[in-house]
């Protein structure tokens, strides 16, 4: 079973993309690389053969992940997004309170995730302990050095 994913348009639209590049293009390279190895002779012999058959299957193997998590993604309509308390692509302000250093995230599913651009998994430590939190409650998450106090300045989904 799949498990349940939510995604942007724009996130969805990746995906699928990305799993037909690699249907379309990379698994055709794969077995003609496979097809040029065997013709080369031997194949108890032929590392060139055995390194094309180990690669076919590795992308075998990405093709059904992809393919797994199609299968659970959802579309989210974030013009209907509750902003009254974090959710699933949720833009949440928080305030760190050892530090008192402010940062914005979006919360999003874990292959849409890139801290570079301020989008953080659900799945984190960071993203799971927001969850649920309203404005002015504070989210204590446990992380690998403690526990951290945030408290939740802003939510919205921009």
């Amino acid at each position: 079973m799949s498990k349940v994913s939510y995604y942007t348009a724009e996130g969805l639209k990746k995906l699928r993309d990305e799993l037909n590049q690699l249907k379309d293009v990379e698994r055709p390279r794969a077995s003609q690389a496979i097809a040029e190895a065997r013709d080369k002779g031997d194949l108890s012999e032929n590392a060139e053969y055995d390194a094309a058959k180990e690669a076919q299957g590795l992308l075998e193997l990405k093709i059904a992940k992809l393919e797994e998590t199609l299968s659970g993604a959802r579309l989210i309509d974030e013009s209907q997004l509750d902003t009254s308390k974090v959710l699933v692509h949720s833009t949440v302000k928080i305030k760190n309170q050892t530090n008192g250093t402010q940062i914005s995230y979006k919360l999003v599913a874990q292959s849409e995730a890139d801290l570079a651009s301020g989008k953080i998994s659900v799945d984190s430590p960071i993203g799971k302990g927001l969850l649920g939190k309203k404005v002015g409650e504070t989210a204590e998450i446990q992380v690998p050095n403690g526990v951290m106090k945030f408290d939740v300045l802003e939510i919205s989904r921009d």
